[in-house]
């Protein structure tokens, strides 16, 4: 299995995520009354945003139905199907909006390597890798959730195949549902659990439970740490 927490927001199909610059694309369809004129008013290419809703279409189902000729030249309007997925993506994103920003774990830390602006935290669930202040050792590293990706112990892909150099085996201790997004603990072996943000959705399909053991990786990169107050 593999869960991510997949945002700006995002609603994944398979290989394709339905994001807010897709939302924007139906919208204007929606309002234009053409694909054509809808390109036109977001400054896109015709040709792009076709190949847009095609993909789109692949994964989620008929999304737009078009007509052509007659007196009124023929134009696009959106089907059931797209406007229940709108729904469901401004419901997710409302909800993920109000979690997001105070949803984080942090790590207390000893930075025992440096590599320019990246530096290696010592924690107590292992070494972490993150953005870190020069001149600085003792730190707490913050993780938010919605950067945590969730893997299956058999299918986490090898530390050289991801750019997300942070990996951490551990064990679900709790599983919060909301409407759409589940807060999921993971038990790393720091003294607060990771918290991962992922979908109702992928929790479902996944059959997440507390007791699974899961792999959490999550970029160096988009991982910060400051001075410990302490």
């Amino acid at each position: 299995m593999d869960i991510a927490a997949d945002f700006d927001a995002r609603l994944g199909s398979g290989d394709v995520s339905l994001t807010a610059a897709d939302r924007e694309l139906l919208t204007a369809i929606e309002e234009e009354g053409s694909l054509n004129a809808a390109a036109a008013a977001l400054d896109r290419s015709y040709a792009h945003a076709q190949r847009r809703v095609v993909e789109l279409e692949e994964a989620f189902g008929p999304l737009v139905e078009r007509s052509r000729g007659g007196s009124g030249g023929g134009g696009s309007e959106l089907t059931d199907t797209a406007r229940r997925l709108l729904s469901k993506f401004d419901r997710l994103r409302a909800e993920f909006a109000g979690v997001a920003d105070a949803e984080e774990t942090v790590l207390p830390g000893t930075v025992v390597e440096r590599d320019g602006e990246l530096a290696v935290v010592e924690t107590a669930a292992g070494e972490v890798r993150a953005v870190t202040p020069p001149d600085t050792e003792r730190v707490e590293v913050a993780v938010r959730a919605d950067t945590v990706t969730l893997h299956g112990p058999d299918d986490a892909p090898d530390p050289g195949e991801t750019s997300a150099r942070n990996r951490f085996a551990g064990t679900v201790t709790g599983v919060d549902r909301g409407e759409s997004l589940v807060r999921a603990r993971i038990d790393v072996g720091a003294d607060a659990p990771l918290v991962a943000t992922v979908t109702t959705e992928s929790v479902g399909r996944l059959d997440l439970e507390a007791g699974d053991a899961v792999v959490a990786s999550f970029k160096a990169t988009a991982t910060r740490a400051v001075p410990r107050r302490d």
